[in-house]
């Protein structure tokens, strides 16, 4: 089995070194499930780049697996210097588990953190890890169970008689009645959906300790109608006081079968891919983190809100250029700040006077203050060591002649401690 890792932008050789490159077949197979991947864009480029010395990661991270191979694409998070390589993997895994949970809303305990192997294991088998875990405490309360209508041909009667059915189907057999009851099952939607969850698991993780705990819930699970994950009933599953437990479960499943942040399965053993778009992670991680930051303030935080046109047609007014902001901070129905995330590094200033930045990502900016009439706008980057610099505002701005200000900012999320101090500092006011 070759498993091997990669961080985004980087690029692994070709050949037969087990530490340094990959052989030629893997390369040739994972490229193939890239481009199959709903995130892959042209040939699968916006994945990995299939070139004649090298396979390239680009600016999705996660993992790819294919016929006897893995590959796993980490996030560059600058994390503290802590032992070898694999000691620095295991911190940017518990990053990024740590950024998947804030925009998932989960809920991940210590205890299940301290078992998931952040060091000996790739991203893909900690959060089958994390699902197996959990859901065995949740089965320790009970399966969840509702009350289903039933319909059966019975010798005595159970619940009311079904008329229509026994004066038509049954009129030649009258020893039977046509019964409709209501029975406690746990064959309902979200037991299915655990079920499925499984299923794919349990073909695709090649952890021996995985392995075990998937086929114990497998047999918990074997009196659960099967389905695909393209036939399960998401919508009706009903959460309230009584399963609310299963929340964490539901948001695992959802990602782990491909309904959040995009997933494909090639077949059903030729390929897999689990993979995550940085851009979109970072700007919910920075999103719901500066809710909690504003908490109480009066300020609301809207993801992807706003939707306003830049043109309107003189002659029959039809609106063109829709804009959505990452980011929009809110004191009622006034804009009072508007973030753009950026999941890219920002040039130290000795290398670069702009810094790195983006002309265009400055224009929509000052779009954005035109059209929302927004005094502070903020471009936010991911902090890093070669800044020099505490995260927080690296350069401020007048737009123009304009009441406009433009601040160029950094969060550290390798300390998510202090997240949430740093986005409210970003977030002062009055102007």
């Amino acid at each position: 089995m070759i498993r091997r890792t990669l961080f985004e932008w980087k690029s692994i050789a070709y050949g037969d070194d087990k530490e340094t490159q990959i052989p030629v077949w893997a390369a040739d197979r994972l490229a193939a499930v890239a481009r199959k991947s709903p995130l892959g864009g042209e040939n699968g480029r916006r994945i990995l780049t299939h070139g004649r010395n090298a396979l390239g990661a680009k600016q999705m991270v996660g993992i790819v697996v294919a016929d006897n191979c893995t590959l796993e694409i980490l996030p560059k998070i600058d994390v503290p210097a802590v032992g070898d390589e694999q000691a620095v993997q295991g911190l940017i895994r518990k990053k990024l588990i740590h950024l998947l949970a804030v925009a998932m809303d989960l809920d991940i305990d210590g205890g299940s953190v301290t078992e998931l192997g952040w060091q000996k294991d790739n991203l893909l088998e900690i959060l089958i890890r994390l699902f197996s875990l959990k859901l065995i405490d949740a089965l320790r309360q009970g399966m969840p169970r509702r009350y289903v209508e039933r319909e059966e041909d019975l010798a005595t009667l159970r619940g009311r008689l079904d008329m229509t059915r026994q004066f038509s189907r049954l009129a030649a057999n009258p020893a039977r009645l046509a019964c409709r009851f209501d029975e406690l099952s746990p064959d309902i939607a979200i037991n299915q959906i655990m079920r499925a969850a499984i299923d794919r698991l349990h073909r695709i993780s090649q952890s021996p300790d995985n392995q075990r705990r998937l086929a114990e819930l497998a047999f918990s699970y074997a009196d659960i109608t099967p389905m695909s994950p393209q036939a399960l009933r998401w919508d009706e599953v009903q959460l309230d006081r009584t399963n609310a437990r299963w929340k964490d479960l539901l948001a695992l499943a959802r990602l782990l079968l491909g309904e959040r942040f995009q997933t494909t399965s090639v077949g059903e053993q030729a390929g897999f891919s689990l993979l995550f778009e940085m851009n979109t992670l970072f700007e919910e991680y920075v999103g719901r983190m500066l809710r909690r930051a504003l908490s109480g303030s009066g300020l609301t935080v809207h993801l992807q809100g706003g939707r306003l046109f830049c043109l309107e047609e003189a002659g029959d007014g039809r609106r063109t250029f829709q804009t959505k902001p990452d980011i929009l901070v809110r004191r009622g129905n006034e804009v009072v700040q508007i973030i753009d995330t950026k999941w890219k590094r920002i040039a130290a200033r000795i290398d670069d006077p702009k810094q790195g930045v983006s002309q265009s990502d400055v224009y929509q900016m000052m779009a954005y203050g035109q059209l929302y009439e927004c005094g502070l706008l903020t471009l936010l980057y991911p902090h890093h060591a070669a800044l020099r610099s505490a995260p927080g505002v690296l350069g401020r701005y007048r737009v123009g002649t304009t009441v406009h200000r433009l601040h160029m900012a950094s969060v550290d999320i390798a300390d998510h401690r202090r997240v949430i101090e740093q986005l409210r500092a970003l977030s002062s006011f009055p102007l």
